[in-house]
């Protein structure tokens, strides 16, 4: 791996010195400036006079799955006998990200790269925010989402009261990603930056990973696109949440692929380290590439620690690996992790256990998106329906209850309750204990890995076309 610190108008004494000591550490790069191979992007000044206009509330949705460990989980939620279709807010593009909930409003993002801000209620647009033109398909290599705009969920900073999101733009010189973030009260931009790294080129690299928000940072994850085209490698950079300094990052040591896709792909603990899943790798025999696993960085993006499985190379070479989930945290310092082939995982946070080093590992299901979980039990969006895995003493795990084969879409959990989508767009509302149907919504057309947003007695699903709110009753 190699350290690369990048600076704006540096000596070129100063530059040899850097590159003469990048050699031989891990990959941790500064860098404040737009990529080497594109046009900048033309930005206004990034404005640090940001203040908590939003505060978060018992009701609010901040991050996916609600919280940094992803979880999904709220426990004083209603059961519902009944969901009713409240409202239908048609926007300007599809929503693959989940919404989020902040001070009495439902944040939305688009393919279209715009933020909405909509009242719970009705759904009347209370502001909308464009930050640019969404990059055709016609531009890309290969992918599977025309036009692309935002598709990473946003996060929400109550200290600064902005939402931040990443938006795929398309100028004159061709794809580039900024990150903004907008005033939640207002939609005014008050961070806008580019959020691309020399070494990466922007029409390779897809933004597709739930952002992450720490210790006053934001966190940002990039995959490849579907079909697996162009020179990707899997990236996480970081930024400070008002908008200064330089970019912070880390690459995964391989020569191609090993990208952070999974809607969930980004776990932080208490003390600010990020766990990440990687997909497969280029490389099928040698030296671990560090793809096909989980890794552990510091709050800086160091690499800490990491674990793939026995078999990683052989994973890599039939695209059967971890990072079609992300990570989830669990109590007692245990990680549950699956992926596309059928085995999942249970690792030690402070011991991640390097190749084969699991505590336990267990033939459970192919998993997409990303799981949900109440303590230990741990509910996984499986490519053959649902399934309940109960994680116990001593690193076990058994499978409890099986929903239907339809329902595959990451969950999320309130009160007694799991909700969880299938492809043809319909909600199910499921029995925590027994996985039995309790009822159900038809919300139209819905795009890959949709997950639903719980706030009181609501819930807000994107769609193809913009987001269907649910009332549970």
């Amino acid at each position: 791996m190699i350290k690369e610190l990048t600076r704006r108008m540096l000596p070129g004494v100063f530059i040899l010195l850097l590159i003469a000591l990048a050699g031989c550490d891990p990959i941790l790069s500064q860098s404040s400036g737009p990529p080497a191979n594109t046009t900048p992007v033309t930005l206004p000044p990034t404005t640090a006079t940001v203040t908590a206009t939003a505060p978060t509330s018992s009701t609010d949705w901040t991050t996916y799955h609600y919280n940094n460990v992803r979880s999904g989980y709220i426990a004083n939620a209603p059961d519902p006998n009944r969901l009713t279709q409240a409202w239908n807010a048609q926007l300007d593009g599809a929503v693959y990200a989940e919404p989020l909930v902040v001070g009495g409003r439902v944040i939305i993002a688009t393919e279209g790269d715009s933020l909405y801000a909509l009242d719970p209620g009705t759904g009347k647009v209370q502001w909308h925010t464009n930050f640019g033109t969404p990059v055709p398909h016609s531009m890309l290599p290969c992918g599977d989402i025309d036009p692309l705009g935002i598709t990473g969920t946003p996060v929400y900073d109550p200290s600064t009261g902005l939402v931040f999101a990443v938006a795929e733009v398309q100028t004159s010189q061709g794809p580039a990603h900024i990150l903004v973030g907008v005033d939640a009260s207002t939609g005014k931009v008050r961070v806008r930056r580019s959020a691309d790294l020399p070494e990466m080129d922007p029409r390779a690299h897809q933004q597709r990973a739930a952002l992450a928000l720490s210790h006053n940072m934001v966190y940002v994850a990039y995959g490849g696109l579907a079909g697996d085209c162009s020179d990707y490698i899997g990236t996480v950079i970081a930024s400070r949440t008002d908008g200064t300094g330089g970019l912070l990052s880390y690459r995964v040591p391989t020569p191609r692929e090993g990208g952070i896709w999974a809607p969930s792909a980004l776990a932080v603990d208490d003390a600010g380290d990020i766990y990440v899943a990687v997909g497969n790798g280029e490389v099928t025999q040698g030296d671990w590439d560090h793809s096909d696993s989980v890794l552990r960085l510091s709050p800086k993006l160091s690499l800490e620690d990491g674990f793939a499985p026995a078999q990683w190379a052989r994973d890599n070479a039939v695209d059967a690996d971890l990072g079609s989930i992300g990570p989830v945290l669990l109590p007692d310092g245990m990680i549950f992790i699956a992926g596309k082939s059928s085995q999942a995982y249970l690792l030690h946070a402070d011991a991640l256990g390097g190749v084969g080093g699991q505590a336990e590992v267990k033939d459970i299901c192919a998993a997409f998106g990303g799981t949900a979980a109440v303590g230990s039990q741990v509910y996984v969006p499986c490519t053959d329906g649902l399934r309940q895995v109960n994680v116990g003493p001593g690193a076990t795990m058994n499978v409890g209850w099986h929903a239907q084969s339809q329902i595959t879409y990451p969950p999320i959990i309130g009160g007694h309750t799991v909700y969880s989508l299938d492809k043809q767009g319909t909600l199910y509302a499921l029995d925590i204990a027994s996985g039995a149907v309790r009822t159900t919504l038809s919300v139209g057309s819905i795009p890959h890995f949709a997950t639903p947003t719980l706030s009181g007695n609501q819930i807000f699903v994107g769609t193809l076309n913009g987001v269907v709110a649910a009332t549970i009753s």
